[in-house]
């Protein structure tokens, strides 16, 4: 029998269970989200890879993402767009919180201004800037006016973190209760984290009209939270269904055997991957030698130990838009050279510093535990030999001259990209005329004017090679066949819900 721990069951739970019944005789869904257990009791919004899952199942933002990563509704039904892109007006659901109250535009826009000042100093809160004021018009009407277009501005919107509670309530999708491993149902290769019971709640209940069969086609979600060794040994077994937050670091751990027929599954995501530049000293103090570390990677070979088809290589830090190619090329001149003859050039670098100094050119790389991350470092080491550079590898949060950041993008925008390296957020070498650049764009209304901002700021970042751009980040899941609800996408977004078996 499962037990569950002595939590307070929430009034919209407690409502709902009843109609969960006949899925739960079923079983539930298990799956695993790689990392740490989420804190349960914290509103923290610096949210890790468990607690934006959970976040996103359990509470709601006025829109939401689906299996494919395509923007729906989720607390507002409908919403238009004036016609110079800067006004979004969203119309609400009827719903009632747990206590019977009606969701009312007025309390939808004081939490997003409270969120708004929660999120203040971290690189999210510099995406919402581009908010110039959030009104409510009417009971169910919200209108949030920004100060410039921002043709993804809805896929800022369904942040996890941009999800709306009051008092610590929220409005689902799903609602959940907690327990301790070791209890009920379990994994065996659980490591003694908790584990958290997801139930998917009825449409009538989140402002939608009945659905037919409702109770015959959900399951409740039952999450663990394991280190990715444990999760594939579980998954081998056949104890999970879904394993989602696989990285590059982990990802030989499945690329081989019965696991990799048909049911690892990879994003191919936009974002960042690659070398922060932790600290301008010794061989890295000068731009041009960190940029002979740049150009002596062979990205078109860096990957192959994975076996990886389709990802793609970069040598930049800011990938080019096609709805907004720069007012002119500015790119380094050495990014058009063959790669021998960037061996050459940076070569010569390498031995003059040598020369001048007296000291050996060697660069310490902080990388996560895994196989992929040996793979990576042997390939990325047998690069720089190439131009007489020693590379030595320390683990994470060691103190590092270099650092793999690894991130899928929350939108597709420079002004994302930009924001990650703001000096007030990163702990990388930045450059704080960038961020001026970067801000003053957000006030500017002049669309030529916004591009030659974001263009200077990224030259800044270019000329200063702060970060070693390799490529495109790179997510795997498992996920067995029997499983609907899961779709590959370029944002790594895997909804729990669907994997309810519920239509989102």
């Amino acid at each position: 029998m499962m037990r569950f721990s002595a939590r307070p069951i929430s009034l919209l739970l407690a409502a709902m269970l009843g109609a969960c019944t006949p899925a739960a005789d079923e079983g539930a869904v298990d799956i695993a989200v790689l990392g740490a257990s989420p804190d349960f009791e914290d509103s923290s919004l610096r949210l890790s890879e468990a607690d934006a899952h959970i976040r996103a199942a359990t509470t709601q933002g006025l829109v939401t993402m689906d299996t494919a990563g395509q923007i729906v509704p989720a607390l507002a039904e409908r919403w238009i767009v004036t016609d110079d892109g800067t006004s979004y007006i969203f119309r609400l659901r009827e719903r009632n919180w747990p206590d019977g109250e009606p969701l009312t535009g007025e309390q939808v826009r004081r939490q997003l201004e409270a969120l708004r000042r929660e999120l203040a100093g971290t690189s999210l809160g510099a995406d919402l800037a581009i908010i110039d004021d959030i009104r409510a018009m009417t009971g169910r009407v919200v209108e949030i006016r920004l100060t410039r277009p921002m043709p993804q501005f809805l896929r800022l919107l369904a942040q996890p973190e941009l999800g709306i509670r009051m008092g610590g309530i929220s409005l689902g999708p799903m609602a959940r209760l907690t327990r301790q491993t070791g209890v009920g149902r379990e994994v065996s290769a659980d490591t003694g984290t908790d584990q958290l019971t997801l139930y998917p709640i009825p449409p009538t209940e989140r402002g939608f009209a009945r659905q037919p069969d409702w109770e015959e086609l959900v399951r409740p979600v039952e999450a663990h939270f394991l280190t990715p060794e444990a999760a594939v040994q579980a998954f081998t077994s056949g104890e999970l269904e879904v394993v989602l937050g696989g990285t590059l670091p982990t990802l030989p751990l499945v690329n081989a055997g019965p696991l990799s027929r048909g049911n690892v599954r990879l994003d191919a995501a936009v974002g960042l991957f690659g070398l922060d530049v932790m600290e301008a000293s010794g061989f890295l103090a000068a731009a041009e030698n960190r940029e002979s570390l740049n150009m002596a990677i062979d990205r078109e070979t860096l990957l192959a130990p994975f076996n990886i088809a389709g990802w793609s290589p970069r040598l930049s830090a800011v990938p080019t838009f096609a709805d907004t190619a720069p007012a002119a090329d500015q790119d380094p001149a050495w990014y058009s050279l063959p790669l021998e003859e960037r061996i050459v050039i940076a070569s010569a670098r390498v031995a003059a510093w040598e020369s001048s100094t007296g000291e050996e050119a060697s660069v310490r790389i902080a990388l996560p535990d895994g196989p992929g991350s040996d793979l990576l470092f042997r390939e990325i080491a047998r690069d720089w030999a190439e131009i007489g550079v020693t590379s030595v590898r320390v683990a994470a949060g060691e103190n590092a001259d270099l650092e793999l950041r690894d991130r899928v993008a929350r939108y597709d925008s420079e002004r994302w990209y930009l924001n990650q390296f703001n000096c007030a957020y990163t702990q990388a070498i930045c450059s704080e005329e960038a961020d001026i650049l970067v801000n003053q764009s957000i006030r500017a209304t002049d669309p030529q004017v916004v591009r030659l901002l974001l263009d200077e700021a990224e030259a800044l970042l270019t000329e200063q090679n702060g970060f070693i751009s390799l490529g495109t980040p790179i997510r795997w899941s498992l996920v067995r066949g029997n499983i609907a609800g899961f779709q590959e996408n370029q944002w790594a977004a895997h909804p729990l819900f669907p994997l309810s078996g519920a239509p989102i």
